[in-house]
């Protein structure tokens, strides 16, 4: 993982709900702004991946934002929001393995068959016979 942190902007803001008049005075909400396009730390292809992967977090200008306002301090929410964003990046990079299609073994189809063929015998031993 690339630690791209050195690109991030932050914005802070009046932030709502608990904390009093705390919440009045202070700016504890924390915006975290990074331009995907201008970033100097992925490659051409990395950044496409992020582009598509987080299309619907992803202004029109290109910049991901990612608004934190859990904690009562300006300093915790900070560094919430900067862990969030790495990892919402980390996991748009991660590339899942492609399924191989496999069958079963010839001698799985035979056992599967045998047993079929077991089960059938016993119960038509079960029948009453005229």
């Amino acid at each position: 993982m690339k630690d791209f942190s050195k690109e991030l902007t932050y914005k802070t803001s009046r932030s709502s709900g608990a904390g009093g008049q705390n919440v009045n005075k202070v700016e504890t909400s924390v915006t975290v702004m990074w331009n995907v396009a201008e970033s100097e730390c992925f490659s051409i292809e990395g950044k496409e991946m992020i582009l598509e992967k987080l299309k619907n977090r992803i202004n029109a200008e290109g910049i991901l934002q990612l608004t934190v306002s859990e904690s009562r301090t300006q300093l915790q929410n900070k560094k919430i929001a900067t862990e969030r964003i790495l990892e919402i990046v980390e996991k748009s990079l991660f590339i899942p393995k492609t399924r191989k299609a496999t069958k079963p073994s010839k001698s799985k189809i035979e056992k599967r068959k045998k047993a079929n063929k077991h089960l059938s015998e016993k119960k038509e031993n079960r029948r009453f016979k005229i």
